[in-house]
């Protein structure tokens, strides 16, 4: 078959329904518009028979459906053998009518819930899940399990500084310039996932000589600083006067707004207490060695590992 598109003028613009589908299936994920918090779209009825919700809308295949503004009910096949069945009320779209209705797909006693039609190309049909129900044997009544797949919101490719101002709870965003994938919890970006690989962080400062390198990784919205050790070059460090350290911390991976403190080892049978300033300090980033005895020339300053979030 030679290339194609649609629509286009040569056919005055019109598809067919297969077409369409495969247009339209990506413009709206399959699923209910709404979320688990809203009310259930399928609760049990009186008898053998379960409820649709009214006025709820939704998208099978880029097709929309609608229960109407009486919604719908649906009745359940009796149970005559002596094992529970477990059926399944779902959204079906029948390619031999176009339509998209919410039936019933019948279980078999004693056996695992029924699989979902998902039948690809221009025939066949293509289900999704409102709800299980439950049918004991002989029963007068069913129990409803809710199971509604939503539509969900797209992930969005952005700036990490520029994602979207406005947006929907559940929305994602991958920043292409700092790799991390995020997610809006309706109250703020959290990051999801994230993972730097090891960042060498030192920062060459007179009078100290770096023995081992300062490594930092974050993953996930979680930083792992494995601060290094250090060797006094200088002149004697007075007790009462506090060093930066060859350490700095770069400003997207601060606390925003808390110090950080860990204890280091000084050779000579010392300790001392070592502060990383905040993004909120007046040294952002900066790593200062405070608490501490005279540090003459030739002692090493021993550290170990300290994690925050971002």
């Amino acid at each position: 078959m030679a290339q194609d598109s649609w629509p286009a003028p040569a056919d005055n613009r019109t598809i067919t329904d297969a077409e369409y589908e495969q247009l339209a299936a990506r413009f709206s994920g399959d699923g209910v518009y709404g979320s688990p918090a809203d009310a259930a779209v399928v609760t049990a009825g009186i008898g053998l028979t379960v409820t649709i919700r009214a006025d709820v809308t939704a998208s099978v295949r880029g097709h929309a459906w609608t229960s109407g503004t009486t919604g719908d009910t649906l009745d359940i096949a009796p149970n005559a053998a002596g094992d529970t069945r477990i059926d399944r009320v779902v959204l079906r779209l029948d390619r031999s009518t176009w339509t998209v209705r919410a039936v019933i797909r019948q279980g078999t006693p004693g056996a695992a819930a029924p699989p979902l039609a998902r039948d690809t190309g221009a025939t066949g049909l293509w289900e999704i899940l409102l709800a299980g129900v439950i049918v004991p044997a002989a029963a007068t009544a069913v129990t409803v399990v809710r199971g509604e797949l939503y539509v969900g919101a797209r992930v969005r490719p952005a700036l990490a500084a520029h994602v979207n101002p406005y947006p929907e709870t559940g929305e994602m965003a991958w920043a292409t310039d700092t790799q991390e994938l995020r997610l809006w919890d309706g109250d703020r970006w959290v990051t999801t996932y994230s993972d730097s690989g090891p960042v060498v962080v030192n920062w060459p400062i007179s009078g100290w000589e770096i023995d081992t390198d300062s490594v930092l990784e974050a993953r996930q919205g979680i930083v792992q600083l494995r601060l290094g050790s250090f060797t006094r070059t200088g002149s004697t460090l007075p007790s009462e006067t506090n060093s930066r350290l060859p350490i700095a911390i770069p400003s997207r991976w601060r606390h925003p707004v808390r110090d950080q403190y860990l204890i280091c080892y000084i050779t000579g049978a010392y300790i001392g207490r070592i502060t990383i300033k905040s993004a909120a300090s007046s040294q952002p980033g900066q790593v200062w060695l405070t608490q501490k005895p005279d540090i003459s020339a030739g002692r090493k300053v021993l550290t170990s590992a300290i994690s925050w979030v971002v």
